[in-house]
């Protein structure tokens, strides 16, 4: 089962939703890093659930539990091994969906591949709560970046079509790059916010949910990473993101508006500022020929309203063979996309700490 990402520093994720844990190993980190544990567990923090109205009832402090690669707070060079204990599993509420396939999980899919021996519960190996590890390594890699002078940030940019003030492609600076992550929902306007959260609060009484879009920046990368065809850094940090359960697709720059633009609206013309060539315009997102150019590299991700529903919803019976219904029990997110923010940023900086590793 494909579970992992990376060249030279390289990720690889293990378990599953209701295993006793789940956890990642991270390859290729140098000897001699300190990692703030600390804020490794503040940022693990903003994507643990049961701790938001708009999100699942599944408590789990989310505590990472390093085997090995860290003492003392200092990278050995070794393989970074960490564990996250799960501790609020309600198992039995899967049961019934051996047989029963969730409309829009992969369920069905899993069952055919893995001929029925896959884990269903919780959703198994295919469930958000694989987000976790991702955040530890992504954490990691953060900080890593952070003394390399790059910042990795994101918002969400719409909820059920409720729009949030999207970053400045150009002059996009640190402090504003940084300010959702550290708010207990992670939008730059708080009234934006709030009508996002009453739409999810609204779809949960309904007993349905809703989706969204994740909008993520790279503040402080330099040109010339990345290459052409399949090297490009776009299909890098794409490939990623399609790693988080949940993703439907990815944009960069002015993304599918651009289809609807002429070149001489889309194209960036390039300038000289303090010395250095910017463009005045980003609809490039920050990559152009799969190469980075300096600008910010700006992308967002749409997010498929949580299949898990309380309404009744059309289905299988795999043993019967017959047609039937479904109502899902247990403990979901009305909406998916707030607590994925912090995934996104860890995805990414992955990628361009990797991009770095790889090419310097």
């Amino acid at each position: 089962m494909p579970s992992q990402m990376g060249n030279r520093v390289q990720l690889q994720i293990f378990g599953e939703s209701h295993s006793s844990a789940i956890g990642m190993t991270l390859c290729g980190v140098p000897a001699g890093e300190t990692i703030d544990m600390d804020a490794l567990q503040n940022f693990m923090d903003r994507r643990a659930p049961g701790r938001d109205a708009t999100a699942t009832a599944r408590k789990e402090p989310d505590r990472p539990e390093f085997l090995c690669g860290v003492v003392d707070g200092v990278t050995t060079g070794a393989p970074i091994t960490a564990i996250i204990h799960n501790t609020d599993q309600h198992s039995r509420d899967y049961e019934k969906l051996r047989h029963v396939p969730r409309p829009s999980h992969a369920d069905y899919a899993a069952a055919v591949k893995y001929s029925g021996y896959n884990d269903i519960r919780g959703g198994g190996a295919f469930s958000g709560r694989l987000t976790a590890p991702l955040c530890i390594a992504g954490g990691i890699a953060l900080q890593l970046l952070a003394k390399r002078g790059i910042t990795v940030g994101a918002h969400l940019h719409s909820i059920a079509g409720i729009p949030d003030t999207p970053f400045d492609a150009v002059a996009l600076d640190p402090d504003t790059l940084l300010a959702a992550g550290k708010k207990p929902f992670p939008v730059l306007s708080d009234e934006a916010g709030e009508k996002m959260r009453e739409a999810i609060l609204a779809a949960k009484k309904d007993g349905d949910s809703v989706g969204g879009v994740i909008e993520c920046a790279i503040l402080g990368m330099p040109a010339g990473y990345g290459g052409p065809l399949f090297g490009g850094v776009e299909g890098k940090i794409a490939s990623a993101l399609f790693g988080i359960p949940a993703v439907k697709g990815v944009e960069f720059g002015s993304g599918f508006a651009s289809a609807e633009m002429r070149g001489s609206v889309h194209n960036d013309p390039f300038t000289y500022k303090d010395g250095k060539v910017v463009t005045t315009t980003n609809n490039s997102g920050g990559i152009q020929g799969g190469i980075t150019n300096g600008m910010p590299i700006l992308f967002r991700l749409a997010m498929k309203p949580t299949p898990s529903i309380a309404m009744e919803q059309n289905t299988v019976d795999l043993a019967t063979g017959e047609n039937t219904t479904l109502v899902i029990g247990g403990r979901h997110d009305p909406c998916v996309a707030a607590r994925a923010v912090p995934a996104v940023e860890a995805a990414a900086a992955l990628c361009i700490l990797d991009l770095l590793t790889e090419e310097n």
